[in-house]
């Protein structure tokens, strides 16, 4: 069996979507693509994530082909393939279904920044236009609409992250999960106070210094 350590990461995280309610049963997909072999690792199709084993993992091609795997594959391997084909940084893709965006995503509205955090996304989370789970369709409309950004909402539909690693795409998913419910909570009350654009080319601007500093190769310096 080939690609044991990505097998390994789609049947973890998978149990992440449910562990940490960004699932529940079979719903959402989650990949990781290998580029040195042009495959990606998806999800089954129908397969509770607590039962599925690294064998149910299905291997494919970009265009749709199965390369290893008896399983059927998630039915959305297309709005997954159109980010590894177009978008050389992009490693993962997960997708939820989880409460709060779900939600968000029926509306059919962008979610403003009414929290720093979105920054971390993008400026906005973009809502895409309706279109049937599974086409071709799905797949163009979120890749047309993530733009330079991190996450979206598939309208009708649930989230969509990207990532450079199924970590990051995962914390993108809880990232959107949280701006959400959030702004479910102040719309509850009140009219969210929304950053200005000055203020979240500010807080992007910051994000690039977030975290512990890279440590230098150059022994000599």
């Amino acid at each position: 069996m080939d690609y044991i350590e990505e097998r390994t990461k789609i049947v973890e995280f998978g149990k992440k979507l449910i562990e940490e309610r960004l699932s529940t049963g079979t719903g959402g997909n989650l990949s990781i693509y290998v580029p040195e072999d042009k495959v990606m690792l998806i999800s089954p199709s129908g397969i509770n994530y607590k039962e599925t084993k690294l064998e149910d993992v299905v291997v494919m091609d970009l265009d749709g082909n199965v390369k290893e795997g008896i399983r059927k594959p998630s039915s959305e391997f297309a709005m997954h393939s159109i980010f590894y084909k177009n978008d050389p940084e992009v490693r993962s893709v997960v997708h939820c279904h989880s409460d709060f965006a779900t939600a968000m995503a029926c509306l059919n509205k962008d979610i403003p920044p009414l929290d720093y955090v979105i920054g971390d996304i993008g400026k906005t989370i973009k809502c895409t236009k309706y279109q049937i789970y599974g086409s071709p369709e799905i797949a163009e409309e979120a890749y047309e609409t993530m733009g330079r950004d991190k996450g979206i909402l598939p309208a009708n539909h649930g989230s969509l992250a990207i990532g450079k690693s199924i970590e990051a795409a995962m914390g993108i998913s809880k990232e959107i999960e949280f701006i959400c419910k959030i702004f479910t909570y102040a719309s509850a009350v009140g009219k969210p106070v929304i950053l200005n654009d000055e203020q979240m080319d500010a807080v992007i601007e910051k994000f690039g210094t977030y975290g512990q500093p890279q440590k230098s190769t150059n022994h000599g310096a």
